[in-house]
Parts: structure tokens; C-alpha cells; sequence
């Protein structure tokens, strides 16, 4: 394991002059919008997994600005070169950590961020990596993961291979979902979407701490007559 460790961090290591060279495109863009649409706000404090350079670390830091990020990585040279990148902003913190031995004693996050980083950790480790985020949630946390779709990356493993990491596996969607369930949140949302082709190649989904609900809030009558009014509308249903 530790071979494969040191031959991850290596690979991940010499990614980062190819990542300091991409800057910031499309995929980043659409994280940082798909975030706030999940209730990321301003005075937020955000764990990121995966930080790479910190492109989307940057992004969200803008963002909250009466909050604050802390953005890990596996590779030393990757969190060396985002330090210096983004060292003006006061409130983005970086530290390497492949989260195995992350503590965090007392604090918690509102938002955990994966920016598509879990297709590159094996799957058995799936399982503990959100016992950490867990014991480092609050009963409001989010956990939002970002992930290339798999259908997708099962036809960039057959026909373009060459684009891929050193670990790049398709993620089975019920899989990922059990995992993270099992350590206390619930999916609120998922969707596979489009954002380099037509294909729809990226996933996203979004889960909340798990908790009982205290009461419940009935849509106003009129709300529920907008909706049906607009879905008769929109197929012609006029009777």
C-alpha cells in the first residue's frame, strides 16, 4: 500500500505543473455555481478533498467572503505551488493529508467538497474517508461530490486512455450513495449534466446530515396550482 501510496503522490506531484497551466475552465465554473445552488453561503466554512493547485479552492474562497476554506491534498508539490498561488487570500488555508490521518479535534465544516477526486481514491477507502468527514460534520453539513459520469469515463478508458490519471475508475452511483448514507447523510440531489459534450459527462450529488424532522411545511395551495397550471400548459393539457 505504501508503494502505491508513494507512486500516487509522485504522479500527483508532476500533475501539478499540468494543472498551474489549465487554470481555471468550465468544470471549476460549474462547481463553484452547483455549490451555491446547494446553499453554500458567504460565512460558510468549507472543507475541499482533493485540492490539487487549488483552482477551485480560489473560487470558493472569493466566495465566502466572511467564511473560509481549508483545501487538503495528497501531494506536497501540489499544496506548495497552491500556497504560492493563492497567497493573498487570507481566508483559503492548504495542508497535505490523503484525510487518512486528518483530525480536526472540535471543528466542524458546513460543506465538504470532492471536485472530482473520488474516482481517483480507491473505492475501499471510500468507506472510511466519510467516517472522517463525519466525525468533522455538524447536524446542518453538506457533503457535495462532484464526479466525471461513469458511462462517460468507461468510454474515455476504452477509446482515450492516454487522458486519464493514474488511478481513474468509473464510480457506481448506489455505491457511492450506500457509502456515504451509511455514515449519517441522506441524498438530497443528483444529476448528470453536460458541461464538454453532449453526452452529459460529468455527475454531481448533493447530501445532507441525516436527522428526523421536527415538523413539516405544506406548499401553499396556490404554489401547487402554478405547477400544475404550468405542466398542462407546457404538453397542451388544456381539460
Amino acid at each position: 500500500m505504501e508503494e502505491s501510496k508513494d507512486k500516487i503522490v509522485s504522479y500527483y506531484d508532476q500533475f501539478a505543473e499540468k494543472q498551474e497551466v489549465t487554470g481555471i475552465n468550465s468544470r471549476h465554473l460549474q462547481i463553484l455555481d452547483k455549490l451555491v445552488d446547494a446553499g453554500l453561503e458567504p460565512h460558510h466554512r468549507v472543507l475541499e478533498v482533493g485540492c490539487g493547485i487549488g483552482t477551485v479552492s480560489h473560487l470558493l474562497a472569493t466566495y465566502l467572503k466572511k467564511g473560509e476554506v481549508l483545501a487538503v491534498d495528497i501531494s506536497p508539490e501540489s499544496i506548495s505551488k497552491a500556497k504560492k498561488l493563492w497567497k493573498d487570500q487570507q481566508n483559503l488555508h492548504f495542508e497535505v493529508s490523503d484525510m487518512s490521518d486528518f483530525e480536526k479535534s472540535g471543528q466542524t465544516f458546513d460543506f465538504f467538497v470532492f471536485p472530482d477526486v473520488l474516482e481517483h481514491i480507491p473505492v475501499d477507502q471510500h468507506a472510511p474517508l466519510f467516517k472522517t468527514v463525519r466525525k468533522h460534520a455538524h447536524a446542518d453539513s453538506v457533503i457535495f461530490v462532484h464526479i466525471p459520469a461513469p458511462r462517460f469515463l468507461e468510454w474515455m478508458i476504452q477509446n482515450e486512455p492516454q487522458k486519464l490519471q493514474v488511478i481513474d475508475q468509473p464510480l457506481d452511483s448506489g455505491d457511492l450513495i450506500k457509502s456515504i448514507t451509511k455514515a449519517g447523510f441522506y441524498l438530497e440531489k443528483m444529476e448528470t449534466y453536460s458541461i464538454f459534450y453532449h453526452e452529459k459527462d460529468y455527475q454531481y450529488f448533493v447530501f445532507r446530515s441525516a436527522k428526523d424532522l421536527d415538523e413539516t411545511h405544506a406548499l401553499g395551495k396556490w404554489a401547487v396550482l402554478k405547477e400544475r397550471i404550468r405542466i398542462r400548459l407546457r404538453h397542451g393539457i388544456l381539460k
